[in-house]
C-alpha cells in the first residue's frame, strides 16, 4: 500500500512463513462460526478461549492489511463480534486495525459502518478504566476524517477534567490535534487549554498544554509565562525545556523581547535538570554576547561537565565551550575560567582530557599560565603514584606534550617544569620518555640560561634511564651541551658509573 493510497502511522512487519489465511477462515475465526452467539443472553463469544481465538485472528487481518490485502467483507464481522470486547489485548489491537483499515468509499464518502465504530469510541472515551481512554485518546490523533471526531468532541473535553493525568496529557494532545487539522470543530481549543494550563499540577499535562499554546497561539503562552516567569524554577524539567524553546523562538524573532525574558534564562541555568542547563546556556548564548552572560553559561558547561557521569556528554558540552572560545571577544572572557576548565581532567576517560588540556592550552595566557603550570605538574606527578592503567601512559604523554608547549610559549615557566619533567626520562614507556627527550633538547638549544640545570638534572637521572633510544639521546644532549671541565668530568664519571667494572 502506497503513501499516496493511505496515510499510516503504525508499521508491522512480520513475515508469513505460510500461506495468509482466507476471508472465510478468517470471519469464522473473528465470529466463531457462531453469529447467533452475538444474540444469546451467555454469549460464547467472551470465553477465554474464543477471546484468544479473536486475537490471533484480529493480528492476522491487520498484517495482511499491510500487506496490501483489501478485507471488506470482515469489517461488519469485527464491528459485531469483535468491537464490543473489553479485552485491553484486543482494544489495543483494534486502534491498529481502524488507523489502517480504508474508511471510506471509492467516491470518499465516510462507509456507514463507521458511524458504529464512532459510537464504540464514544463509549472508551468515557470508559472507567484510564488506560483506555488515554490510548483512545492517542489513537484520535491520527484520524484523518473530521465526520468521525465530530460527534466524539463533547466527550474529548470532558477528559481535560478526569483525576488521571495520562487521560488529561492525551486529551491536549488530541485537541492540539484535531485544532491543527480541523479548526472548525473546536474554535475555542487555544482559550480552553489556557484555562486548562492555569489550573493544573501535573508537569507532563502543564508540558502538553503549554507547547500547544507554543504553536496554536504563541501569545497566549506568552500571556502565561508572564504571570509565572518567578516560579519556573519550580516547574518540572519537562516543562522548562519547552519554556527556554518558546523564549529562543520569541527573542530570535522580536530581539526587542529579549530583556523581558533574559532574566527568566538565567534563572534556568541553574535547574536541577542537566538537559534544561545545557539548553539555557546555548539559548543564553545566542540572546546576549555580554561577558556576564557568556561567562555564566561557560560556568554552566563547565559545571555540567563535571558532574555527568556520561562521556559522550561531556565531550559534547566540551565542543559548546570549544565554539564559545572561536570567537574573538569570547575567549578574554574564557581564559579567566581556564582553572575552572581543567577540573575537567579529574574525568579518566582519555578522550575528555585530551580535548579539555586543548582547549586549556588554547586559552592559556601571561596571567594564567603560571597556575596552569603548577596543575599540570601536579597531575604529572599523579599519574606517577596512581597504578597503572592502559591510558595512564597515553595521559602523561598528553601532560608532557601540554607542558612543553606551554614552556615553549612562556620561556619563563621551563625553570619550573623542566626538573619535574626530566624524572620521566626513566619512565618505562618509552614514548612518554621520548616525549620528554624531545622537549629537553628543544628546551636547552633554546635558553641559555637553562642549560647548566638541564645538564645537572640529566646527570642526575642518567643511571636510572632504561631505554637504549633515551639512552642515546641523552648521552648526545650531554656531549653537545656539556662545555666546562667539570660537566665533561661528570658525564664521564656517570658513564663508568653506568658500565660498571670493565
Amino acid at each position: 500500500m502506497t503513501a499516496a493510497e493511505n496515510v499510516c502511522y503504525t508499521l508491522i512487519n512480520v513475515p508469513m512463513d505460510s500461506e495468509p489465511p482466507s476471508e472465510i477462515s478468517l470471519k469464522n475465526d473473528l465470529g466463531n462460526g457462531d453469529v447467533l452467539g452475538f444474540l444469546v443472553s451467555s454469549p460464547p463469544y467472551l470465553e477465554k478461549g474464543d477471546v484468544k481465538l479473536k486475537t490471533e485472528a484480529l493480528k492476522k487481518v491487520i498484517i495482511m492489511i499491510l500487506n496490501g490485502e483489501k478485507l471488506p467483507g470482515l469489517l461488519m464481522t469485527i464491528i459485531r463480534f469483535v468491537l464490543p470486547l473489553q479485552d485491553h489485548t484486543i482494544k489495543k489491537l483494534l486502534l491498529v486495525f481502524w488507523e489502517i483499515v480504508p474508511k471510506t468509499t471509492p467516491d470518499g464518502r465516510l462507509l456507514q459502518e463507521m458511524i458504529l465504530v464512532c459510537d464504540a469510541y464514544r463509549k472508551d472515551l468515557q470508559h472507567p478504566n484510564e488506560f483506555i481512554r488515554g490510548s483512545t485518546l492517542r489513537f484520535l490523533c491520527k484520524l484523518k476524517e473530521a465526520e468521525l471526531l465530530e460527534p466524539l468532541m463533547p466527550a474529548i473535553r470532558a477528559c481535560l477534567e478526569h483525576r488521571h493525568s495520562y487521560v488529561r496529557r492525551n486529551a491536549v494532545l488530541a485537541i492540539y490535534t484535531i485544532y491543527r487539522n480541523f479548526e472548525h470543530l473546536i474554535p475555542d481549543a487555544p482559550e480552553l487549554i489556557h484555562d486548562f494550563l492555569v489550573n493544573e499540577k501535573d508537569a507532563s499535562c502543564k508540558r502538553n498544554a503549554f507547547m500547544m499554546l507554543i504553536h496554536a497561539d504563541q501569545d497566549r503562552a506568552l500571556d502565561y509565562l508572564s504571570t509565572c516567569i518567578d516560579q519556573v524554577q519550580t516547574f518540572g524539567d519537562i516543562l522548562q525545556l519547552v519554556i527556554v524553546e518558546l523564549i529562543y523562538k520569541v527573542c530570535h524573532a522580536n530581539p526587542s523581547e529579549r530583556a523581558r525574558f533574559i532574566r527568566c534564562i538565567y534563572n534556568l541555568l541553574q535547574s536541577s535538570s542537566p538537559a534544561v542547563k545545557y539548553e539555557a546556556a546555548g539559548t543564553l548564548v545566542t540572546l546576549s554576547s555580554a561577558p556576564t552572560a557568556i561567562k555564566a553559561a561557560a560556568q554552566c558547561y563547565i559545571d555540567l561537565i563535571i558532574k555527568e557521569s556520561d562521556n559522550n556528554v561531556k565531550l559534547i558540552v566540551l565542543d559548546r565551550l570549544i565554539e564559545l572560545k572561536e570567537h574573538p571577544s569570547h575567549e578574554r572572557v574564557l581564559q579567566d575560567l581556564v582553572m575552572d576548565i581543567l577540573r575537567v581532567l579529574s574525568t579518566p576517560d582519555l578522550e575528555v582530557r585530551k580535548k579539555t588540556l586543548q582547549l586549556a592550552l588554547d586559552l592559556v595566557s601571561s596571567r594564567n599560565v603560571e597556575e596552569l603550570v603548577i596543575v599540570l605538574k601536579k597531575e604529572v606527578i599523579k599519574t606517577n603514584n596512581v597504578t597503572e592503567h592502559e591510558d595512564t601512559d597515553k595521559y602523561r604523554q598528553l601532560l608532557v606534550r601540554t607542558l612543553h608547549s606551554c614552556s615553549v610559549r612562556f620561556p619563563d615557566m621551563a625553570a619550573n617544569v623542566i626538573p619535574v619533567l626530566m624524572e620521566f626520562l626513566s619512565d618505562n614507556n618509552e614514548a612518554a620518555a621520548a616525549d620528554v627527550l624531545e622537549f629537553v633538547r628543544e628546551a636547552i638549544q633554546r635558553f641559555d640560561n637553562l642549560r647548566p640545570l638541564i645538564v645537572e638534572k640529566m646527570l642526575e637521572v642518567f643511571h636510572a634511564i632504561k631505554s637504549v633510544k633515551i639512552y642515546r639521546g641523552a648521552l648526545w644532549i650531554l656531549g653537545e651541551y656539556c662545555s666546562t671541565k667539570e660537566d665533561i668530568q661528570s658525564v664521564m664519571t656517570e658513564v663508568r658509573r653506568s658500565l660498571g667494572e670493565v
